[in-house]
């Protein structure tokens, strides 16, 4: 069942990181749409290079930090909803990250709320994320349903890559993980995700506002960033390929990831936006066809005419071993289905330009 919607007129849209992979894409759809749209982006070199690239488009541009309450002040009146996908990325370098990733994520977020408060704004699609999830769902054989415990370095160091069930030991079966599920974060930047979800739930059931947590799987796509310990992995194979080098694939290669194509992302940010609810709702953004981090490699290094992949071994600290999502609810809540499969969108993102220059305006 698809929700009614609550749009049927142009609104205007501020885009928190919308210079960003994901926000670029989300103002280029919301424009198509016939939407009105404001970009917030901090232009933080971690995702834009130190030389700060930014946005595509004709979209009005603000350079600022969202944790700017007088900026969002002057922002906000106007705005009928928030897409807020600003946010710190990917797996971070180590935890000397943390203040960085509470800062600009929970912070970020909190600023962000308080101000649509008193501006009156009361429709948030937040950036959501998989990895509040930690490990996907599991099955064992004997014990039925069960959350493994975390897989410890011996084993990695062993090659015994697949959890175990916590009961007796037996390797567990993956299976689609629903957002009722545990969330169980693995990481410093999972741990901010899901303070931005508890932020917001919150802030809806204070405010009577409704929020949509988009909980985004592996995105990938035009745009992306590159050369940057917070880059995706599409992202990481990609630029090794580039260099003549063979993509280094941890562990076995068969972790289990649900690869997502940023249009399908920006189009159920559209939906969300128009969409009715009440108060906190999330919905996992995933593509419904899961695949192995090594078939990615593997394709790429086909459609790049580039090494084949190598298979080191290992495992980074707070890395999962497979997480695939169950599509049923953002269909049955958005009506979204992803419309671009794996080998079509990770053929075109050999060669898709990953970053293009900005133009900013100022907001007195």
């Amino acid at each position: 069942m698809t929700a009614p919607r609550a749009y049927s007129r142009s609104v205007r849209v501020l885009i928190t990181g919308g210079a960003g992979f994901v926000g670029s894409h989300v103002a280029d759809r919301l424009v198509a749409d016939g939407h009105d749209v404001l970009l917030l982006d901090a232009l933080l070199p971690q995702a834009h290079g130190e030389g700060g690239s930014g946005w595509p488009g004709e979209h009005d541009g603000v350079v600022g930090d969202v944790r700017d309450a007088e900026l969002l002040a002057r922002l906000l009146p106007g705005v009928d909803a928030v897409c807020h996908q600003a946010a710190m990325v990917g797996h971070g370098v180590d935890p000397s990250d943390a203040p960085d990733y509470a800062a600009h994520n929970d912070l970020g977020t909190a600023v962000l709320l308080a101000a649509m408060h008193g501006a009156g704004v009361r429709r948030l699609v937040l950036a959501g994320s998989m990895v509040v999830y930690g490990e996907g769902r599991y099955d064992c054989r004997e014990h039925g349903v069960v959350r493994p415990l975390p897989r410890t370095a011996a084993d990695l160091d062993a090659g015994r890559y697949e959890p175990r069930c916590p009961h007796c030991g037996a390797p567990l079966v993956p299976g689609l993980v629903g957002e009722d599920a545990p969330l169980d974060p693995r990481s410093t930047y999972a741990a901010t995700k899901l303070a931005q979800e508890h932020l917001a739930s919150a802030w809806a059931r204070q405010s009577g506002g409704q929020v949509w947590s988009l909980r985004y799987h592996n995105v990938y796509g035009p745009r992306m960033p590159r050369d940057t310990p917070y880059a995706g992995v599409a992202s990481i194979f990609r630029s090794a390929l580039e260099r003549g080098e063979a993509p280094r694939v941890l562990e076995d290669g068969r972790q289990r990831r649900d690869f997502v194509h940023v249009s399908d992302v920006a189009r159920v940010n559209a939906l969300a936006l128009a969409a009715d609810g009440e108060g906190f709702a999330a919905v996992n953004v995933c593509s419904g066809e899961p695949h192995t981090v090594g078939e990615l490699a593997q394709v790429l290094a086909e459609r790049m005419g580039g090494p084949a992949p190598q298979v080191v071994g290992g495992a980074r600290p707070g890395d999962v071993r497979h997480v695939v999502a169950d599509p049923a609810r953002a269909r049955e809540l958005l009506g979204f289905s992803a419309a671009v499969g794996f080998a079509e969108g990770v053929g075109a993102f050999a060669t898709d330009p990953l970053r293009a220059p900005a133009a900013t305006v100022t907001v007195r």
